[in-house]
């Protein structure tokens, strides 16, 4: 078996565009901007953007002095140079054409790759009509990078450009997705892989396969559309007036670019799910009904189609870029061996279907049989199914009906909770020196999401101090099932087994609770919210700070 660190890929959607590897000293420092818009920040003495957020004292800013140390610490390597454009255009699902806003035009934008100790420098040019930014999803990152709006940098103008720069110090799957408003329900998402230059699994083919849930463009419905449509008194109750925070392109720190008006209609039909129930998620699958499910891009009727050999031995790089929607996902004719979750290795594990929530992401290792096989994701607790093609050379040239389910959909799955985490990644035995408690509250109903009966406020900051060993326990006091994501860090998911796999995204089931442990290693401002859209739109979302 081959083990090159940039290996033949039956899958690679780097457009050339996006992917020129250029040495370091023919860019400008990071954190700059260019165009016809204002800049996004002045340069700082390091070459950082210096935007201070509003918010109480006492705490580290995104381009303090302890943040540039932090970053030192993870070194320095070949500088990987990207470019993506977002911008307004039309996207082929295959069979069906949407307007909607991606990155160079592509659906998932272009695969970003690089090397651990890598420094990435990548541009994000906005030709949107309104503010975007870009979000290194999983990545342990300087924390002026973390395209986070009203909290890490300002917002990057319509017209203007911002570079992210900074050491990828751990390999893994990740995801690049924009961090503003509903913008990730359109197609402003880009896989992202670091890889490990001294990779310790055997495999002849890789595949990225990314997961969506899709309604932009579709019969005129937008995002924030749909979010006016659940919210009491919404666009479909001609009658609403209230704003979460980044409704209709806004973002934490900015107000709206436009508000709903009370008398007007809405351009496209009700997504509101009325009924949904998932064995596996403990209630309700989801609020949002859409009305496409879509592997890389690509509707069941028009799959994508992998190829290899009989014997083949495959990574899948699973990763699910939707903004509502769990999918069950599996493989018809085969098992499957986890080796990762959300870029950090487990102890394999075998299973026949893996359940991945918003943002979170899984590798594993199959070994392909002779035939044509689909691989499909089905959306928990909602209509429809995602899906693609495994073909061997030998296959007949027939695809799966759009409607497969292959038997290993109702098989044996592995939850997060019980994947043991590899020697070299676990976390200690330590004992917290800190201990914080989160409920999640909210409902379907009122659509109030948040966390202790308040929405978000950039304001409130919840604090941790570097060197910590930090528990936080999120209670789930919904009716819901939420995935919790923590930026910046990684956290260990304690399980039945004790400190178990280490994540970035977690699933806590309605009315139980999930308790993680992280290191408090990565000094900055930093959010936790639900990953899910829709949730963290409408309030779900708050600051860990460090203090002085």
């Amino acid at each position: 078996m081959i083990k090159p660190s940039r290996r033949t890929l039956l899958r690679v959607p780097v457009a050339a565009a996006g992917a020129g590897l250029l040495a370091a000293c023919t860019s400008p420092g990071p954190g700059s901007s260019s165009g016809s818009g204002p800049s996004s920040g002045p340069r700082g003495a390091a070459g950082a953007a210096t935007f201070v957020p509003a918010g109480p004292p006492g705490y580290i800013n995104p381009s303090d002095p302890e943040v540039l140390a932090a970053e030192r610490k993870r070194g320095t390597g070949p500088v990987r140079t990207y470019r993506l454009t977002a911008a307004e255009t039309m996207l082929d699902l295959g069979g069906l054409s949407v307007p909607s806003w991606a990155y160079d035009e592509a659906l998932p934008g272009p695969l970003v790759r690089v090397t651990a100790g890598d420094v990435l420098d990548l541009t994000l040019v906005n030709r949107l009509p309104t503010d975007t930014t870009l979000h290194g999803h999983g990545v342990r990152l300087r924390c002026d990078m973390d395209g986070v709006p009203g909290l890490t940098q300002e917002a990057i103008r319509p017209g203007s450009d911002f570079r992210y720069r900074f050491t990828a110090e751990h390999p893994g799957t990740y995801l690049l997705h924009s961090h503003v408003g509903m913008q990730a329900d359109r197609a402003l998402y880009a896989p992202f892989v670091v890889d490990d230059p001294r990779e310790p699994l055997s495999y002849d083919k890789e595949w990225v396969v990314v997961l969506d849930d899709w309604l932009d463009g579709v019969e005129g419905s937008t995002p924030d559309e749909v979010l006016d449509q659940l919210r009491p008194g919404g666009s479909m109750d001609m009658g609403h007036m209230g704003m979460g925070p980044g409704h209709g392109g806004a973002s934490p720190g900015r107000p709206a670019t436009s508000l709903p008006s009370p008398t007007r209609k809405p351009a496209g039909p009700s997504r509101v799910l009325r009924s949904s129930h998932s064995r596996m998620l403990h209630g309700e699958g989801g609020s949002v009904a859409h009305p496409h499910h879509l592997v890389n891009g690509r509707l069941p009727a028009h799959p994508e189609v992998f190829r290899c050999r009989p014997g083949d031995r495959v990574r899948l790089r699973i990763i699910n870029a939707g903004s509502e929607t769990a999918f069950r996902v599996a493989l018809g004719g085969h098992g499957m061996t986890v080796t990762h979750t959300d870029g950090y290795p487990v102890k394999h594990a075998k299973t026949d279907a893996l359940l991945v929530g918003m943002a979170e992401r899984y590798d594993v290792l199959i070994t392909a049989r002779d035939g044509v096989f689909p691989l499909v994701a089905l959306p928990e607790g909602k209509k429809g199914r995602a899906l693609a093609v495994l073909r061997t050379d030998k296959g007949s040239k027939n695809l799966p009906p759009a409607d497969a389910h292959p038997d290993e959909l109702d098989g044996r799955t592995v939850p997060a909770r019980r994947l043991v985490p590899d020697d070299s990644v676990a976390l200690d035995d330590r004992e917290p020196d800190r201990e914080m408690r989160i409920r999640i509250t909210g409902s379907m109903a009122k659509f109030d999401w948040g966390f202790d009966h308040k929405a978000y406020s950039e304001q409130e900051r919840r604090p941790v101090r570097a060197g910590e060993r930090v528990r936080l326990t999120l209670i789930n006091a919904t009716d819901m099932w939420h995935p919790m994501h923590l930026h910046g860090h990684t956290f260990a998911v304690n399980g039945l087994d004790g400190v178990g796999a280490r994540k970035d995204t977690a699933v806590v089931l309605p009315h139980r609770k999930l308790v993680l442990d992280f290191d408090a290693d990565n000094p900055g401002l930093w959010m936790l919210h639900c990953h899910n859209q829709y949730h963290s739109e409408s309030g779900m979302m708050t600051i860990l700070g460090y203090r002085r």
